[in-house]
């Protein structure tokens, strides 16, 4: 049988009966009445076995001319390691147990005189442990209590993981100590682990599970990282001010700061602020070896995450489709927030289903549900067999002149003539939308008529355009919108989409140190009459190619396809579907050197968007009765933060 086709079922026949055995006598589970298996929490935290152990990475990233180690917080049920019973592995691994805190309440770990760990942040060990799981808590090279340097998702970011998976099955060395030299082994697990984490944590599950290393059987990446170039940048544009070498910096244990001046200058040396592709972004690109991933995906993303961008988990989920990887995705209407935050009941029930099925081998039917989980308004979920839906195709669709300056038409002709517009780096998104249907100077604005059916935006879209810049250098955005009335969760809000309460609500068991319960929270929302869905951007002087750029010639032509985020939308009936091209996008790429005027030539410009339907579906939905827009109060769109620095 290929490789690639036993990737897409499930369980072979010896894993199923793997699995079988235990379910039968390793972990107790419910099945009354004929309800599917579930593990139950029958073992004691507050008696759990906890303890550190330092596992040795084989690098030595700091350069003292020994081996990094980093720490391992194991949290344990007693009861099984004193039968003799071995578990599966539930794994964190964070640069940000320390220096910055987990989860919505910023909890970092805290320890015993002893050097044990009293708390570990989030719920997991306190919900799982109990339920007959280990929970370990990884510090990645370079942090906390780690050796080494952190590299930013490079080797030495996502060895130290691997290198604890590797342990977990057998394979790596680890220590009772940072120094001394009494190995340990993991005697107590039966080596199947699944990894999870948001943003930086996730990242580094993304990346581990393109390494192909054994023993790993499921990742749950939330908010995160798939090419770190495209955290950074897009197709030549800065996304960001800064780069690896101050998030490094960020994170590091003041131990690591004052030995990784050297790693900390290759970080500055291979990501250069051009946005041309380098060796070190080649390192940092999990995408390219998503066929050497054998772990199942539940892949957790907001849409409007406009810190891990939404091409992170778009381009993921392609390449993992392609090479057969078992995936499960919700996507939320959030910013960058865990789902713990926005459905949390939900949440905590379906992941621990998943890991029952993955890491228990349980048969409770979660492989046999709809593949996405999709929140179409605030609260609001919808679910999709398959993810983009079966019958989405990629339709062009050409922008045309309109009778004024600046406000066009879309559909499905070629257009003729052009458009101009001059950069305003004070003008975001939200702006050229705010003034959709206006000649203005900074953006040019393609709409359909008020739509005579609903239309589903499922996937990635890209645009290309054919522009004359006026300067040496340009930068480039497109954004599809919706135009017409909603009321959104408030992702440009400071919670990104929720509010945090006062009042708790518990998962799990407690002890002195470490409690279960954490602050409820409720979505934040506010009511819009557009609402911007999918965006992307470009340097135009990468135009001949995404991995180097070149001066521009003023008066020359030239075309460029710009990649949009990856999004899931529904424009209703009656709203009107856009499409605005226009320079820098405030707060969310830097503006070039100069100010470039730039002229659009519409014949040569399109937009590929997949739509649930296809072709057909767009030439319904902009023909036949139609429903005019309700008229609009003061509502605006979401409107931008002037935020610090971002770190995923």
């Amino acid at each position: 049988m290929p490789t690639r086709t036993r990737l897409t079922i499930w369980r072979t026949l010896v894993t199923a009966a793997t699995a079988i055995l235990l379910a039968a006598f390793l972990i107790p589970r419910a099945t009354a009445h004929g309800a599917p298996p579930e593990s139950r929490p029958v073992y004691s935290y507050e008696s759990a076995i906890r303890e550190s152990v330092w596992v040795d990475t084989g690098l030595d990233g700091d350069a003292d001319g020994k081996a990094d180690r980093v720490a391992v917080d194991i949290v344990r049920p007693h009861e099984p390691a004193a039968q003799g019973r071995k578990v599966p592995v539930i794994m964190d691994a964070s640069p940000y147990y320390s220096c910055c805190g987990r989860g919505n309440e910023n909890q970092t770990k805290t320890y015993d005189a002893g050097g044990h760990v009293v708390r570990m942040p989030l719920f997991y060990d306190n919900y799982f442990v109990p339920r007959g799981y280990a929970f370990v808590g990884v510090d990645l090279a370079g942090t906390s209590r780690s050796d080494g340097c952190v590299d930013a998702g490079g080797r030495s970011d996502v060895q130290s993981a691997k290198a604890v998976v590797d342990w977990l099955n057998g394979r790596a060395k680890g220590y009772t100590s940072r120094t001394g030299g009494t190995s340990v082994k993991a005697s107590w697990t039966n080596g199947r682990t699944g990894m999870i984490g948001k943003s930086w944590d996730g990242t580094i599950a993304n990346g581990v599970a393109a390494t192909g290393v054994e023993g790993l059987r499921t990742i749950v990446p939330i908010s995160a990282i798939s090419s770190w170039y495209d955290y950074y940048f897009a197709k030549g544009a800065p996304l960001y001010g800064s780069g690896p070498d101050w998030l490094s910096h960020y994170v590091e244990s003041p131990g690591a700061r004052a030995r990784c001046a050297a790693e900390q200058q290759r970080l500055v040396d291979g990501a250069p602020r051009t946005g041309d592709w380098t060796p070190l972004w080649s390192d940092r690109d999990y995408v390219k070896d998503a066929g050497k991933v054998k772990a199942s995906v539940f892949l957790v993303h907001g849409m409007q995450d406009l810190n891990v961008r939404t091409k992170n988990f778009g381009q993921w989920w392609t390449a993992l489709a392609k090479n057969g990887v078992q995936r499960k995705i919700w996507l939320s209407q959030t910013g960058h927030v865990d789902p713990f935050d926005y459905r949390r009941t939900n949440w905590v029930e379906t992941l621990h289903r998943w890991f029952d099925h993955e890491l228990l081998g349980y048969d409770n039917g979660i492989d046999r549900e709809p593949m996405a989980d999709i929140e179409r308004h605030p609260d609001q979920w919808v679910t999709s067999g398959t993810w983009p839906p079966a019958g989405t195709a990629a339709t062009v669709l050409r922008p045309g002149e309109g009778a004024r300056a600046g406000v066009g038409t879309l559909g499905q002709r070629s257009g003729r003539g052009t458009e101009t517009f001059t950069d305003d780096p004070k003008l975001s998104e939200s702006d050229w939308a705010a003034h959709i249907d206006e000649s203005t100077p900074a953006k040019a604005g393609f709409v359909t008529g008020p739509l005579s059916k609903d239309l589903r935006v499922s996937g990635s879209s890209t645009v290309t355009v054919t522009v004359t810049p006026t300067t040496s250098a340009a930068r480039l955005s497109a954004v599809l919108a919706d135009i017409g009335p909603d009321t959104i969760r408030d992702y440009n809000g400071s919670g990104e989409g929720i509010t945090t309460l006062t009042n708790r609500t518990c998962w799990g068991a407690s002890t002195a140190g470490d409690s279960a319960c954490y602050k409820a929270t409720q979505a934040d929302t506010t009511g819009v009459d557009r609402t911007v869905f999918s965006r992307g951007w470009a340097d135009l002087g990468h135009y001949a190619s995404d991995r180097k750029g070149v001066p521009l010639t003023p008066g020359k032509a030239y075309t460029i396809t710009l990649d949009l985020g990856a999004t899931d939308h529904v424009v209703p009936k009656g709203h009107r579907l856009a499409l605005i091209v226009a320079g820098t996008d405030r707060d969310l790429i830097d503006p070039p050197a100069g100010t470039p005027t730039l002229t659009v030539e519409l014949s040569r410009t399109s937009a590929h968007v997949p739509l649930v339907g296809g072709a057909g579906a767009f030439a319904r939905a902009v023909s036949g009765p139609r429903s005019a827009v309700p008229g609009t109060d003061a509502r605006e769109g979401a409107r931008f933060r002037h935020t610090a620095r971002r770190v995923p």
